[in-house]
């Protein structure tokens, strides 16, 4: 299930339209509703570009901080291929929240570099919520 802002709500009313439209239409109560369902998907897009086209800094902070937005171990999952993490030094340690390897990228060799907050709570708490630490350890 998607995820709205507050300022996607005009999105969202539409969105969940469509989607009552199609379970009418699935459900053979309905007749003839696609023309219907096209224009409001046609009409959801629309307001969808025109609000993302004048954000206010705030609401670009929000996106930014969707919980459904993508993280650095989605893109090294679907982008690279051969990927070969580096993990910490022989010394201190291994900081989970700084994500780092070499792989292949359209099959040009490259080097990763990210931070990693997690997705769920077990996630989250092993990469730190994205904190780095010094020296890679807690308490040194």
């Amino acid at each position: 299930m998607r995820s709205y802002l507050d300022f996607e709500k005009p999105v969202a009313e539409l969105e969940a339209k469509v989607e009552e439209l199609r379970a009418m239409g699935e459900s053979g109560t309905a007749v003839a509703i696609g023309d219907e369902v096209g224009r409001l998907e046609a009409k959801a897009a629309i307001a969808l570009k025109e609000l993302y086209a004048n954000l206010t800094p705030w609401q670009k902070t929000q996106v930014a901080r969707h919980p459904q937005r993508p993280h650095c171990l989605d893109y090294v999952a679907k982008l690279i291929t051969n990927f070969v993490p580096l993990a910490g030094d022989r010394k201190f340690g291994d900081d989970e929240a700084i994500i780092g390897g070499f792989g292949r990228f359209r099959g040009e060799s490259v080097c990763v570099l990210g931070h990693e907050k997690g997705s769920d709570t077990e996630s989250r708490l092993k990469h730190n919520f994205g904190i780095g630490r010094v020296a890679g350890v807690a308490g040194r």
